[in-house]
C-alpha cells in the first residue's frame, strides 16, 4: 500500500483519489463520533427512564401498603373510633397523593423512553453512515492498487450514500 501511495505521488491522475480518501477519512471520524455520542446519550436516557420506573414502583408499593393498612383497620374493632377515623382520613389522603405522584412519574418515564428511542434511531443512522463511508474509503483505495477509476466512482457513490445516512440522523424527530 505504501508503494502504491508513493506511485500515486508520481501519477497526478491519482491525486483526486488520494484527496477523496483523505476527505472520506475525516468524514468517517466525524460520523463515528456522532454515532458514539448518540448511543451514549441513549444509554444515559435509558438509565434515567429506568430510575423513573423504579421510583414509580416505590410509590406504588407505598400506596398499596397504605391501602392494606386501611383494609386491616376497617375489619378491626378499634377502641377509639374517633382516632381510627382520623387515621383512615390521613392514609386515604396519602393514597390519593401517591396516586397523583405516580401519574406524573409515569408521564416522565414514558417521555424518557421516547427520547431513548429517538437517540437510538439517530445513532443507527450515524452508524449506517459510518459503515458506508468506511466501505467508500476502502473501495476508493483499491483505485490506487488497480488504477481503475471505476473503483473511485464506486467509492464516491458509497461516500455520498454514507453522508446522506449520516445527515439523516440530524433530521430524526
Amino acid at each position: 500500500m505504501h508503494e502504491h501511495a508513493h506511485e500515486a505521488h508520481h501519477d497526478p491522475s491519482l491525486v483526486p483519489v488520494t484527496i477523496t480518501m483523505a476527505i472520506l477519512a475525516v468524514v468517517v471520524a466525524a460520523v463515528s463520533l456522532l454515532g458514539h455520542r448518540a448511543h451514549t446519550e441513549e444509554l444515559l436516557l435509558q438509565n434515567k427512564s429506568t430510575d423513573q420506573w423504579a421510583y414509580y414502583q416505590a410509590k406504588n408499593i407505598r400506596r398499596h401498603t397504605y391501602e392494606l393498612f386501611l383494609d386491616l383497620l376497617s375489619v378491626s374493632d378499634p377502641k377509639n373510633t374517633e382516632l381510627a377515623e382520623k387515621i383512615k382520613q390521613k392514609y386515604s389522603t396519602e393514597i390519593k397523593r401517591y396516586d397523583g405522584e405516580q401519574k406524573e412519574i409515569e408521564t416522565e418515564a414514558r417521555n424518557l423512553e421516547q427520547e431513548v428511542s429517538l437517540e437510538q434511531r439517530k445513532g443507527d443512522r450515524f452508524d449506517m453512515g459510518e459503515v458506508c463511508l468506511e466501505c467508500a474509503l476502502v473501495i476508493s483505495s483499491i483505485t490506487l492498487l488497480t488504477k481503475r477509476r471505476l473503483y473511485w466512482a464506486g467509492g464516491l457513490f458509497l461516500g455520498l450514500a454514507g453522508l446522506g445516512f449520516a445527515l439523516s440522523g440530524f433530521l430524526v424527530h
